[in-house]
């Protein structure tokens, strides 16, 4: 039982890197670029990113770990954790390099990631499924965001 929530714990940490990467590059380099490009009028305030990250990086955490506790498929794992290596260099592309063009083919591969991993949970465990939702969602809102601000510049 306790290597069962170590499990759990290691990739808590595994995945919360994603963000320490990403934020670090995203405060180093956002400014003074982000404020002078142009903005859809729908694109959130700056606060909203934290904890809406937090939450998805929690509930993404939880789904790899309960579809791999029951069928502990190391394929399962490798496709999580290379999900994971794009999710985390978006920001380094998309803040750090500036490049928008290319940050938004990033997001399409993470979001083709996502929907590999929703179809491994649904055959696996369907609480994994439906604890990608709301990550597929907010992907997707970001689509459409980083595609306007493609479009604007």
């Amino acid at each position: 039982m306790k290597n069962k929530y170590l499990s759990l714990l290691i990739i808590l940490l595994i995945t919360f890197l994603a963000p320490v990467i990403g934020s670090y590059a995203t405060s180093t380099f956002k400014e003074p670029w982000y404020s002078q490009i142009i903005l859809p009028s729908f694109n959130p305030p700056s606060w909203i990113f934290a904890p809406v990250w937090s939450t998805l990086y929690f509930l993404m955490s939880l789904a790899i770990w309960k579809a791999w506790i029951k069928s502990f498929e190391t394929k399962l794992l490798k496709i999580y954790f290379i999900h994971l290596f794009f999710n985390s260099t978006w920001s380094i592309v998309f803040f750090g390099f500036h490049l928008i063009g290319l940050a938004l083919i990033n997001l399409i591969i993470i979001l083709i990631f996502i929907i590999i991993l929703m179809k491994e949970y649904y055959t696996k465990d369907k609480l994994s499924f439906y604890l990608m939702t709301p990550y597929l969602l907010w992907s997707s809102y970001a689509l459409i965001l980083n595609s306007s601000i493609v479009l604007l510049n």
